[in-house]
C-alpha cells in the first residue's frame, strides 16, 4: 500500500510499505478515505521526540471502511464506516472503566512504531486497528467523515482542555492559542457554559475565526492580554486559562494572567525540560494546574449529539485539502503556517 511515512528530520516520503494484516483475533483493517495531519505530527516531524523508526507510517487522524475484521470481533462488520481516536483502548482496564482512554493498559498510539514494535498511523491506504470492538466507533447519521476527523483528536481534546478548566458561567475564561485545538476548545469553552471567553493570538486571520466562534479575540502583539482580561474582571486575572499550544511562551502566558486559586488547563504536547513558572510560583498564586492528553474515545460519544445539532461550521478549520500522493507538500504547507493554513485533510 501507499502511505506517508517518517524518514528522519523533516523528511516525510510517500513510498509503498507492506499492507496491513490481521494479527490478532480482535483486530480490524481499515480502508481509509480521509485522513489529517495534526499538530502532534510535527513533533516527529522535528523529531523532538526520539526513537521511531524510519519507514513507520504517519498519523493518527483518520476515517475509512471496515475490510476485514478478526474471527473475535463482534461488534463491527465490514462495510461499516468508522472513526477513531488517536490512541486504541480496550475498554475493560482500570484506566478505560474510569474514562481515561488514554492511558488504557493495552492501548497503543498510531503512528509510532519503535524498535520494530509499535502501531503504523493513518496517514495510508489501510490501517490495522487492534481491540477493534472497544476502540473504533461506527460513524452515525448526521455526522460527515470531516466531522469523524475531528470527533477522533481535536474535537474531543478542545472539550477535554475546557472541562479540566472547570468553566464558570460567571467568570472569565481565556484561551491561549487559536490553531485547530484552540478554535476547538472555544466550542468546548462555549458548551460548558462560558460568556467571556477570550482568545488570545497573533495571527489576525486566526483571530478573526475564534470570533467566528464566539470568542473575543485579543492580538497579544497589539494589546496586553492581563490588562484587557483585568477590565472585565474587575482587575483580576482569568479565572481559568486554557493552553493549548505547548510551548514555554504560551505557558507562562497562561500563568501571567491567571488570577489567583484559577486553574491552567493545557493539552499542548510540550517538550521542554522544566515548567514555565516554578514551584514557588504556583504556591504563591494558589493555582491549580491540569496537563495531559485527552481521553478522546471516552468524549467521542458525549459529543456526537453537539455535531449533529450543526449549531458550529466544524469543518471551517479544515482549510487545505489534497491528495494522500500530495502529502509531503501538505507538511511543508502545514509545518511553516503557508497560505494561512489551518489544518490539511489528506484524500485517500
Amino acid at each position: 500500500m501507499k502511505a506517508l511515512t517518517f524518514h528522519g528530520k523533516e523528511k516525510i516520503v510517500f513510498e509503498s510499505i507492506a499492507d496491513p494484516e490481521i494479527l490478532q483475533p480482535t483486530d480490524v483493517i481499515v480502508k481509509v478515505k480521509l485522513a489529517c495531519i495534526c499538530g502532534s505530527d510535527l513533533h516527529v516531524y522535528y523529531e523532538h521526540e526520539k526513537g521511531l523508526d524510519h519507514g513507520t507510517a504517519m498519523g493518527h487522524e483518520f476515517v475509512g471502511e471496515i475490510v476485514e475484521v478478526g474471527k473475535e470481533v463482534k461488534r463491527l462488520h465490514i462495510g461499516d464506516r468508522v472513526m477513531s481516536p488517536f490512541t486504541t483502548n480496550c475498554g475493560q482496564c482500570f484506566y478505560c472503566k474510569i474514562g481515561l482512554t488514554c492511558r488504557c493498559e493495552k492501548g497503543q498510539l498510531y503512528g509510532w512504531v519503535e524498535n520494530g514494535h509499535g502501531l503504523h498511523g493513518g496517514q495510508a491506504e489501510f490501517v490495522r486497528v487492534p481491540m477493534a470492538d472497544a476502540t473504533l466507533e461506527k460513524i452515525p447519521e448526521g455526522i460527515s467523515l470531516e466531522e469523524g476527523l475531528l470527533l477522533g483528536d481535536i474535537l474531543s481534546t478542545g472539550f477535554f482542555c475546557a472541562h479540566q478548566a472547570e468553566i464558570n458561567p460567571n467568570g472569565v475564561q481565556a484561551i491561549v492559542g487559536c490553531g485547530p485545538v484552540g478554535m476547538m476548545t472555544i466550542v468546548g469553552a462555549k458548551e460548558y457554559g462560558a460568556t467571556k471567553l477570550f482568545a488570545i493570538d497573533s495571527v489576525e486571520e486566526r483571530l478573526k475565526m475564534a470570533e467566528s466562534f464566539g470568542a473575543i479575540p485579543i492580538n497579544f502583539k497589539k494589546q496586553n492580554p492581563l490588562e484587557v482580561i483585568k477590565e472585565h474582571n474587575q482587575g483580576r486575572g482569568a479565572d481559568a486559562v486554557m493552553e493549548v499550544v505547548g510551548n514555554g511562551n504560551a505557558a507562562r502566558l497562561a500563568y501571567d494572567i491567571l488570577r489567583p486559586g484559577g486553574i491552567i488547563s493545557t493539552v499542548g504536547v510540550c517538550n521542554d525540560q522544566h515548567l514555565a513558572f516554578s514551584p514557588v510560583d504556583a504556591y504563591n498564586k494558589n493555582i491549580t494546574y491540569k496537563v495531559g492528553r485527552c481521553p478522546a474515545r471516552h468524549f467521542m460519544d458525549k459529543l456526537i449529539p453537539i455535531v449533529q445539532k450543526k449549531k458550529y461550521d466544524l469543518t471551517s478549520i479544515l482549510t487545505h485539502r489534497m491528495v494522500l500522493s500530495e502529502g509531503t507538500i501538505g507538511y511543508d504547507i502545514f509545518a511553516n503556517k503557508k497560505d494561512n493554513c489551518l489544518k490539511v485533510v489528506l484524500e485517500v
